[in-house]
């Protein structure tokens, strides 16, 4: 009777932690590739799952932050989609290595050519933004996701500090702390820039080693020359003592 009672709880939880991750699984979500660091740039991707088992996503815009626009987007292109990117005026101007930028990419909209995203996938969109802002410690992108039946799901709700999440929340990207390079490089891409340092250290370190080496030689057959030269001068030296 116990065991029965036992079960059917461990049952009812799991049906309870399945039903409150579901809906946080189905998010549209924005995750960069590799760091995303204050004052720097990045590559992030927007993962857009379908929710429907009888539609196709068809359809996604991303509205970039009005609060902290990014002078540089560029979007990677998609196989089976095409985007349209969309700027407008700036109430306060930019400046961007030196120079002032009056105009922003305010949202950007991919649109399939085909058949979208089917029931049971997920499509990843990347974006390259920069420069990411200095003073805020996250940014926030509402998205609108539309499907084949012309439903719209608006992913534009704005996560409140001390509240529960809700029911469509846009999606967040956290900021890390600022590296100092500004380039918001992937781990991988700094190693291959500290080894490349290294190698050029390791190159001046042989070449210098190289020199010494060629020198040393040199002026050990100098002196194997002086040396053959003053035996012969004194063998020479001897004969006329002898005459």
């Amino acid at each position: 009777m116990k065991t029965s009672r036992i079960a059917a709880a461990v049952a009812a939880a799991g049906t309870a932690v399945l039903a409150l991750s579901a809906p946080a699984f189905a998010h549209v979500s924005v995750q960069p590739e590799g760091t995303a660091a204050k004052g720097g740039y990045a590559v992030v991707d927007f993962k857009v799952p379908n929710e429907r088992d009888d539609a196709s996503t068809t359809k996604l815009e991303v509205n970039l932050p009005a609060d902290h626009p990014l002078a540089s987007v560029m979007p990677q292109p998609i196989p089976g989609w095409s985007v349209e990117v969309t700027k407008s005026k700036l109430d306060k101007p930019l400046t961007m290595h030196g120079e002032k930028i009056d105009e922003a990419v305010t949202k950007v909209t991919w649109t399939a050519d085909g058949k979208g995203i089917e029931p049971g996938y997920f499509q990843k969109f990347p974006l390259s933004l920069g420069a990411l802002p200095e003073d805020a410690d996250q940014l926030s992108f509402k998205a609108i996701q539309t499907y084949s039946n012309k439903e719209v799901v608006r992913w534009i709700e704005v996560q409140q500090e001390g509240q529960e999440e809700p029911e469509n929340p846009a999606p967040v990207l956290e900021l890390s702390a600022a590296t100092g390079d500004h380039h918001g490089g992937t781990a991988a891409e700094d190693a291959s820039e500290k080894n490349d340092g290294k190698s050029e250290k390791t190159a001046d370190a042989d070449s210098s080693k190289g020199g010494s080496d060629t020198t040393a030689r040199v002026l050990g057959v100098v002196g194997i020359v002086i040396g053959v030269a003053g035996v012969g001068y004194g063998v020479l030296a001897g004969r006329r003592r002898t005459a």
